[in-house]
C-alpha cells in the first residue's frame, strides 16, 4: 500500500477510505510512537484534539478521543476552531501532542486527521513513518500494553480555547484596523466564529458570508477556493477588500476593492516589505515553494530582498524556516506562516497582519499588491492518474523537455504529483497568457497519456 501520511496528514473519504477505526488506530500508534520517542517522560501526557465543522468531524473526533485515552494520554476537546488555534493551544497549554480533524481545503465527504508535536509544529516525517509502522502492525493484530485504572486517559471539554486563541491574534497585531470595511468569507468552515470576532475586536466593521457551517456545507461554493462570491460581495458592500479562508482557516487569499483577486505570493510580498519595514524580517529573506511565480521572485530581487524556495507543502516551508531562523515564508495558495506568532499558516492572522498594513500604509490593498506582477501561469489538474510515476515515465519527460525547449528562458515547467489528492498538478509560466495555456494542456494531455 502507499503511503498513508500525505503532505498534510492523512486523508480520505470519510468512512471509506478514513474510518473511525483507522482515526483510533492512528491515534493510539502516535500515542505509542511519541511515548517511545521519550515526549511523554517523567509526567503524565495530554493533548489538544480540535476539528473542522463537517459532520464526519464528529465521529471521527470521538475516535480519536478514545484511541488517546486507552493510550494513557489526558484529553482535551477544544471543538470547533481553526487548524492554527489547534497548533497554537498545542503549544501555549504545553500539550505533548495536538490532533486537527480536517481535510481543509478538500468537499465535504473528505477528512483528514493532523498530528502535532509538542509546541505546536507538524511532525517529523520520520515520526509519521513510524506512526504508520505501529498503526500497521497493530492493525495486523500485534498485542500493545493497555493502561488500566487510574492509567487510562481523562478526557475533558477545554471551552477557553476561543477566547484564548482570539486574545492572542488581537495580542501580536502591530496595530489596530479602525477605519477598515472588510469582507470575509468563511467558508462555513472553521473560523466561521474565530475570524469575524478578531476582526470585529480589532475595530474593523466586517460582513460576513460563507459563515453558517453546519456540518455538510463546508468549502461549498464560499471558500479560498471559490471567490466569486466574495468578490462580488465586496463590490456590493462598497468595502475595502474581502479575506477568504478555506475550511480548517490555514489559509487566506483577498479580494482588492475592485474585485481584484489578491494571492499568496502577493499576500507574502506585501508581508515583506512591511515586516522588513517593522524590523522583524530576519535576514531580509522569504521562504517560499517552487509555485510561487516567476514575477514574485523579481518583485523580491527589484526590492533587494532573497528568496528561498521549497518542495511544495507548508511544512516544507516551516522546516526551512525554523532551520534558518527565517520570520516569513508560504505559498501561492494562501498558506502564510509568521513564525514568530504561528507554528503553521495562519489564515486569520495572515488576513489581519494585511489589514493592519493597509491601515499603517495609508495605502489600498491593491496599491500595495502592485509591487508584484504576476507573470501568465496556468495550473491544470489532472485527476485519475497514477502520481507515483511522474518521476519515472519516459513518455512524460519527453514532454516535459519538448515544453521546456519551447518556452526558453521566458518562461517555467513543473509537474507535481499531489501529496493529498489522487491527481497531479501541472503548472506552466510563460511571458504570454496563450502560450502558457497552450503548453499546459499539451503537458495534461501528456500526463493523462503516460499515467492515466
Amino acid at each position: 500500500m502507499g503511503r498513508l501520511f500525505g503532505t498534510d496528514g492523512v486523508r480520505g473519504v470519510a468512512n471509506a477510505d478514513l474510518t473511525a477505526e483507522m482515526a483510533l488506530g492512528l491515534s493510539v500508534a502516535a500515542a505509542h510512537v511519541l511515548a517511545e520517542a521519550g515526549t511523554f517522560e517523567g509526567h503524565r501526557p495530554t493533548a489538544v484534539v480540535g476539528r473542522d465543522p463537517r459532520a464526519s468531524g464528529e465521529f471521527l473526533e470521538a475516535a480519536v478521543v478514545a484511541g488517546l485515552a486507552s493510550a494513557g494520554v489526558d484529553v482535551l476537546k477544544v471543538g470547533v476552531l481553526p487548524t492554527p488555534a489547534v497548533a497554537y493551544l498545542t503549544g501555549v497549554l504545553g500539550a505533548d501532542l495536538g490532533v486537527m480533524l480536517s481535510a481543509s481545503h478538500n468537499a465535504m465527504p473528505d477528512n483528514g486527521v493532523k498530528f502535532f508535536a509538542r509546541g505546536g509544529h507538524k511532525l517529523a516525517d520520520d515520526l509519521e513513518d513510524r506512526i504508520e509502522a505501529v498503526y500497521e502492525s497493530h492493525r495486523h493484530g500485534e498485542p500493545w500494553e493497555r493502561p488500566t485504572g487510574d492509567g487510562v486517559g481523562r478526557v475533558r471539554s477545554y471551552d477557553e480555547g476561543f477566547d484564548r486563541y482570539v486574545a492572542h491574534l488581537i495580542g501580536v497585531l502591530p496595530n489596530r484596523l479602525d477605519g477598515l470595511k472588510i469582507v470575509l468569507d468563511e467558508a462555513h468552515g472553521a473560523a466561521a466564529r474565530v475570524s469575524p470576532e478578531a476582526f470585529s475586536r480589532a475595530g474593523a466593521e466586517v460582513v460576513t458570508i460563507g459563515a453558517e457551517p453546519d456540518g455538510l456545507n463546508i468549502n461549498d461554493g464560499y471558500g479560498s477556493t471559490h471567490l466569486s462570491k466574495i468578490k462580488a460581495a465586496v463590490l456590493a458592500h462598497g468595502a475595502d477588500f474581502g479575506i477568504a479562508h478555506d475550511g480548517d482557516a490555514d489559509r487566506c487569499l483577498a479580494v482588492d476593492h475592485t474585485g481584484e483577486e489578491i494571492d499568496g505570493d502577493q499576500i507574502l510580498a506585501v508581508l515583506a516589505l512591511d515586516m522588513r519595514e517593522r524590523g522583524v524580517l530576519r535576514a531580509d529573506t522569504v521562504v517560499a515553494t517552487v509555485m510561487s511565480n516567476l514575477g514574485f521572485k523579481l518583485a523580491l530581487e527589484r526590492e533587494g530582498l532573497s528568496l528561498v524556495q521549497t518542495a511544495v507543502g507548508d511544512r516544507y516551508v516551516l522546516e526551512s524556516m525554523k532551520e534558518h531562523g527565517y520570520a516569513l515564508g508560504g505559498e501561492q495558495s494562501g498558506h502564510v506562516i509568521i513564525l514568530d506568532h504561528a507554528t503553521t499558516g495562519d489564515g486569520t492572522l495572515t488576513g489581519l497582519m494585511l489589514a493592519a498594513r493597509v491601515v499603517s500604509s495609508g495605502k489600498s490593498l491593491r496599491d500595495l499588491a502592485g509591487v508584484m506582477q504576476r507573470l501568465p501561469q496556468v495550473l491544470i489538474n489532472v485527476p485519475d492518474v497514477d502520481r507515483s510515476r511522474v518521476s519515472t515515465s519516459a513518455e512524460l519527460a519527453a514532454a516535459v523537455t519538448e515544453a521546456e525547449r519551447e518556452l526558453g528562458a521566458t518562461g517555467r515547467v513543473l509537474l507535481r504529483p499531489s501529496g493529498t489528492e489522487p491527481l497531479v498538478r501541472v503548472m506552466v509560466e510563460a511571458a504570454d497568457q496563450g502560450q502558457a495555456q497552450s503548453v499546459a494542456s499539451r503537458l495534461a494531455d501528456a500526463v493523462k497519456s503516460a499515467l492515466g
